[in-house]
């Protein structure tokens, strides 16, 4: 171990103990929800400090090797932040996209029952246009059989009427015939009856 070694180790070891309780507080923030590894800004905010004051040590103590090791650190630093940059922006774009799905589920959801309720509007208004409709051909149907019936009773009576006028008439023509014979019958008797008494008158002169 060189003498220049020395000073190094101590600096590190220095370093490692400053950030043991910044490391706990750092991780005491970390969110709940987030990814295990994932740096937090408040670690790559301590990961700059330490890379400033390796950088500062490594230009007091003229040690190169600390000087690189910070600029390594303070690269690394900026690769974590880029990458967390880059998460974030990915993770806006990813609730972004989650919430225009959602809007659009949504937007598709109310179309569906919109479509679903005029649907079956749609369809009570059919089932009462059909149950209107078999209501009024009901409703035409026993007007006609009434209308039938009606007709078909004034035709009876009509008949009825027609065979007792045919009757009476048949009647009138008997009541008439045998008045006529009624008659014929009384003037044969009374021819009879006059030939008879000018037959006894006669016989009577002769006497």
């Amino acid at each position: 171990m060189s003498l220049q070694t020395i000073p190094r180790t101590a600096v590190d070891s220095y370093l490692k103990l400053l950030r043991l309780p910044a490391d706990a507080v750092a991780r005491a923030l970390r969110p709940k929800n987030g990814r295990d590894g994932e740096t937090t800004g408040v670690e790559l905010a301590l990961d700059r400090v330490e890379a400033t004051l390796r950088d500062v040590a490594g230009s007091v103590l003229r040690d190169p090797e600390l000087r690189d090791d910070a600029r390594r650190r303070r690269a690394a630093a900026n690769e974590r932040e880029r990458a967390l940059t880059l998460r974030a922006a990915a993770d806006h774009r990813s609730r972004e996209a989650d919430e225009e799905l959602a809007r659009r589920s949504q937007t598709a959801e109310r179309e569906r029952q919109a479509a679903a309720r005029r649907e079956q509007e749609k369809k009570e208004r059919a089932d009462q246009k059909r149950v209107a409709e078999s209501r009024e051909l009901a409703q035409v149907e026993s007007r006609r059989r009434a209308a039938a019936e009606d007709a078909a009773r004034k035709a009876e009576e009509a008949l009825d009427d027609r065979s007792r006028r045919a009757r009476l008439e048949q009647l009138e023509t008997e009541a008439e015939t045998l008045e006529e014979e009624q008659e014929a019958l009384t003037a044969r008797s009374e021819s009879q009856r006059l030939r008879r008494a000018a037959g006894e008158t006669k016989a009577a002169r002769k006497s």
